[in-house]
Formats: structure tokens, C-alpha cells, sequence
């Protein structure tokens, strides 16, 4: 298997109108790391997802409750009006699990890409172990794979093994995007 695949993506550059990009995954694969990194690259907006999720949601993972749809919806919506109201290139992090997640951030952002940072679940509950403090513990981790619906047969997506280095990462999105590395 290849350390990054494409899948059904429109190879055109990006055009005329502004570039947005979702880096997603489950929690620990890196996503901050990347778009942190893809934004500077960019000279653009960094929207951290987590920074915006409502209060009762934060109580919520850090008692250990994972979040279902109706603790999301809210969340997604203000992030697809965060994404779609800034007219600089923006990229934003949100786990983004569940293809309706991804259809409800593309409603208002037309050419939205995202870039699914894949991790296996025993390496991403290192991770989040690895991080005290963190509002979202390793024992959610679990409910995130059990939700994901990994974007496989979906457009505009490239998948990104996130143990490759951040530099290999970054220069396979900036690869994807047809922007110079």
C-alpha cells in the first residue's frame, strides 16, 4: 500500500477560487500538526475544530462520554461558516467522521478538500495517552473508530499514513494541491 492515496480527485490546480482544506481524523493522528503546517505554507487561516466545540461537549469528553450526532451538528455547522466566510485560504482540523460530518463542511465551502490522516487505533490511543490534560481522553478513543467512515469512495480526498514525518506529509498535500513544495 502506498503511503498516500487519492481518491477520485479532480487533478485540476486549484483555480480561481480560494483554497480550503479539512485535515481530519480521529483524535491523536496529527491533525493540528498538519494544518498548523499547511496553513503557514499557505500564508492562511488556522481554524483549530477542537476550539470550537460547545461547553457541554467538553464536559462531555473529558467525563469519558464520547459525541453523538446531536452534540456535532451544531459544531459542524458553525465550522462550515467559519470555513466558508473567510476569504483567505483556510485550513481547518475536525475529525470529520462520518461522511454526513464531511457533506454538512462541503454544503457552504464548494471545492472543499480534505486530507484524511489515517493511523491505526492501538498508535492513536498511544498518542492521546501521551497527552495529559488533553479534553479528550484515550478512552474515547475506541468510539472514534467505532463512527469513522473512512472517505475511500469520496471526492476531492487524499489519505496521508499520519506516522509518516510531518515534512513527507506536508509535501504530499502541497504535492496534491499542485502547489510548489
Amino acid at each position: 500500500m502506498s503511503l498516500t492515496k487519492i481518491n477520485h480527485l479532480n487533478d485540476s490546480p486549484v483555480g480561481s477560487q480560494t483554497l480550503k482544506v479539512v485535515v481530519m481524523g480521529v483524535s491523536g493522528c496529527g491533525k493540528s500538526t498538519l494544518a498548523a503546517a499547511i496553513a503557514a505554507h499557505l500564508s492562511g487561516v488556522f481554524i483549530e475544530g477542537d476550539d470550537h466545540h460547545a461547553r457541554s461537549s467538553v464536559e462531555k469528553m473529558k467525563k469519558g462520554i464520547p459525541l453523538d450526532d446531536s452534540d456535532r451538528q451544531p459544531w459542524l455547522a458553525h465550522l462550515r461558516r467559519l470555513l466558508a466566510a473567510d476569504s483567505r485560504p483556510t485550513v481547518l482540523t475536525c475529525s470529520a467522521l462520518k461522511k454526513s460530518y464531511r457533506t454538512t463542511l462541503r454544503s457552504s465551502v464548494p471545492g472543499l478538500r480534505f486530507v484524511f490522516l489515517e493511523l491505526s487505533i492501538q498508535e492513536a490511543t498511544r498518542r492521546v495517552g501521551l497527552r495529559p490534560g488533553h479534553l479528550f481522553p484515550a478512552a474515547l478513543v475506541a468510539s472514534q473508530f467505532d463512527a469513522l467512515e473512512p472517505p475511500v469512495s469520496e471526492t476531492g480526498v487524499l489519505t496521508v499514513e499520519a506516522t509518516m514525518p510531518l515534512t513527507e506529509q506536508l509535501n504530499a498535500v502541497l504535492s496534491w494541491l499542485h502547489l510548489s513544495v
